[in-house]
């Protein structure tokens, strides 16, 4: 938990000191939660150990880091006919964003990640590898700075937060992997707090790294943009002069690849989908009620595979109280982004556990947790238990589900397994590092299901009511 310790480092730094230019800037509410240690490693082992299957965001993203360890942006032959391509002047290139195959660098030369050709489909130990020291270290940083924040800003409500917005929401089913969400939510995140603390031009930094990361989080720099301009020109200045390294990298990028610092991946998409995402931006356009009913309702949609969003929501309207401009801020990335979902052609897109492109609005929304906690905790926990139990087992079986959906809904499926009428979550278990010791995928599962109850109970029994803290208060141990 080292990178965690420097995180909570330079956040008790920025707290003490100040130029002079900051002087008076406020506290961000942060404190440690009770056996955060602990939970931390019990939210790891649930999430991180499941080892998901190959899959074209792999082949896509990891082609790139390849291909920039030889010094070349193409990934040609390594992607092979994979769905994740983009085609420029008869050549082939990633079409994802470049800041996520960068940031997979050192790994996959610590590990020797070999072409694609090479991996096993179903359980490929350096693919994950290069998973856990990428997205796996981003999941345990930002559960880390969610609970932080939430013990600060409501006393012995951080560690059911953490475990919530941990396991209880899809972040953690993506956590060990190489999709850009969660990586691009701890930098988000991260910005978030810089700018509450106004450290303009380090908040704009981080925003700037994860537009490299994923292009969506735009959305997250035009909120910041927003909430940082409240307070006058010259933090908006610096707050953009932060922005500009991360947007030249990726006009650079484009630029090589692409003929134009304009011109994004996306733009160059050739598979199956090219049409759909010629459309609108991108593919996303006003939203749809389809679209709209499989982003909340669907299958996996997001009330029914974490439900507790719904009181999550009710906290930030809480937190509104005492930190308002911080509470708009967080629920008005949130909203974005659920537009953005409920507009995209492909709502869940693709193989994923659910409206994946809303990960990294999860723990803004999550900031709501510990005052709703605090003030209701009775049913603020019973939404989070069914939270557990719904993405805790989207956790399981997402990657080998594919397109075939879960009959009515994730928890159809579960119904069937506790009624042993046919349930397809037997078949559908992933692969866990507990696998390759010998042990059955059943069994291996079962250890993700203690490791999600046990941290949930332990954080749990350290909740007791309280009363919110003062206006601007923060606790540090």
């Amino acid at each position: 938990m080292d990178a965690a310790l420097a995180v909570d480092v330079v956040v008790r730094l920025t707290r003490r000191r100040g130029d002079s230019a900051d002087a008076g800037s406020p506290r961000i509410p942060w404190a440690r939660p009770k056996y955060e240690l602990l939970l931390l490693v019990l939210v790891a082992a649930a999430a991180l150990t499941p080892i998901h299957v190959v899959s074209a965001q792999d082949i896509s993203r990891l082609c790139l880091t390849r291909a920039l360890a030889e010094g070349r942006l193409t990934i040609s032959p390594c992607v092979g006919h994979a769905v994740d391509q983009a085609r420029f002047a008869g050549r082939a290139y990633s079409d994802k964003a470049p800041g996520m195959s960068v940031l997979a660098l050192p790994a996959a030369e610590a590990v020797g990640l070999p072409a694609p050709s090479h991996w096993r489909f179903g359980r490929d130990v350096r693919v994950w590898a290069v998973r856990l020291l990428t997205s796996g270290l981003a999941f345990v940083l930002l559960a880390f700075a969610v609970g932080r924040v939430s013990e600060g800003i409501s006393p012995r409500a951080g560690g059911v937060a953490l475990v919530t917005f941990a396991l209880g929401t899809i972040a953690g089913a993506l956590a060990g992997t190489t999709f850009g969400h969660v990586t691009a939510g701890v930098f988000c995140f991260a910005a978030f707090l810089l700018a509450w603390r106004r450290r303009h031009l380090l908040a704009g930094l981080l925003a700037g790294i994860a537009l490299t990361v994923e292009y969506e989080t735009g959305i997250v720099a035009t909120v910041l943009a927003l909430y940082v301009g409240r307070n006058g020109w010259r933090p908006l200045v610096r707050y953009a002069a932060g922005l500009v390294p991360g947007c030249a990298l990726l006009a650079a990028y484009d630029w090589a690849a692409f003929g134009s610092p304009f011109h994004l991946s996306y733009r160059y998409v050739a598979n199956k989908y090219a049409a759909q995402q010629a459309t609108g931006l991108f593919g996303i356009s006003f939203p749809r009620w389809h679209s709209t009913a499989q982003v909340l309702v669907g299958d996996r949609g997001l009330l029914i595979a974490c439900p507790v969003v719904i009181m999550a929501l009710v906290g930030l309207a809480l937190l509104a109280r005492e930190h308002r401009a911080e509470a708009v801020a967080c629920a008005s990335i949130f909203f974005g982004f659920l537009l953005l979902s409920a507009g995209y052609f492909l709502p869940y897109g693709g193989v994923s556990p659910g409206p994946r492109f809303i990960i990294p609005a999860l723990p803004f929304l999550a900031v709501g947790l510990g005052p709703v906690l605090a003030r209701l905790p009775v049913v603020s926990l019973l939404l989070a238990g069914a939270s557990l139990v719904a993405s805790t087992t989207l956790l399981l079986t997402w990657s080998w589900e594919g397109y075939v959906g879960y009959r009515q809904t994730v928890w159809g499926e579960l119904a069937r397994l506790v009624t042993g009428s046919g349930s397809r979550i037997g078949n559908d278990l992933a692969s866990n590092v507990a696998t390759l010791a010998g042990l059955s995928r059943p069994v291996a599962a079962g250890l993700v299901a203690c490791c999600t109850l046990a941290a949930f109970a332990i954080a749990t029994a350290s909740l007791r009511k309280s009363e919110p803290p003062a206006s601007g208060s923060g606790r540090g141990r």
